[in-house]
């Protein structure tokens, strides 16, 4: 199947993608600050410029979108046409992920990936619970983890 858009209007609607301040991201930190956590946003001195850095935790977290970070869950689908584009896209920013949680935990901080998929979509959490695990996960010192709202095994 061929694109519906024009070049030109394809352009454009990729454009207005947001990098920083999406909507996960932007419910996520209104979460932390109601209850009590303070925080740092896009620290530029920190491996990958994370989303929400806790100082007082040593803890980062990053709220990543399932199609730009190639996530195996319902959300993400590869695109027919430009494959090879799409597949090295999102297969270089999975490499630049995992680089960069390696050169945050090697720094002494503990990395939480929020996935797009727990905040929103068919296999969403339920806001209190998955509000409820970030709390206890950055209070209780917890190792880096990886919440999706794909089955967890």
């Amino acid at each position: 199947m061929t694109d519906v858009h024009t070049p030109v209007a394809r352009h454009r609607n990729m454009s207005a993608i947001r990098s920083t301040d999406t909507k996960p991201e932007v419910w996520l930190r209104k979460t932390l600050f109601a209850r009590g956590f303070r925080f740092r946003k896009n620290v530029k001195t920190l491996p990958g410029k994370p989303d929400i850095v806790l100082p007082k935790y040593r803890a980062v977290i990053q709220v990543n979108g399932c199609f730009w970070h190639g996530h195996n869950c319902h959300l993400f689908k590869i695109p027919k046409t430009r494959t090879e584009f799409w597949l090295g896209k999102i297969n270089g920013n999975r490499e630049r992920d995992q680089r960069t949680i390696k050169a945050l935990e090697t720094q002494g901080w503990r990395v939480l990936v929020v996935w797009e998929c727990a905040v929103k979509g068919r296999c969403r959490l339920l806001r209190e619970d998955l509000e409820n695990q970030i709390a206890n996960w950055i209070t209780q010192h917890r190792p880096s983890l990886s919440i999706s709202g794909v089955a967890q095994p």
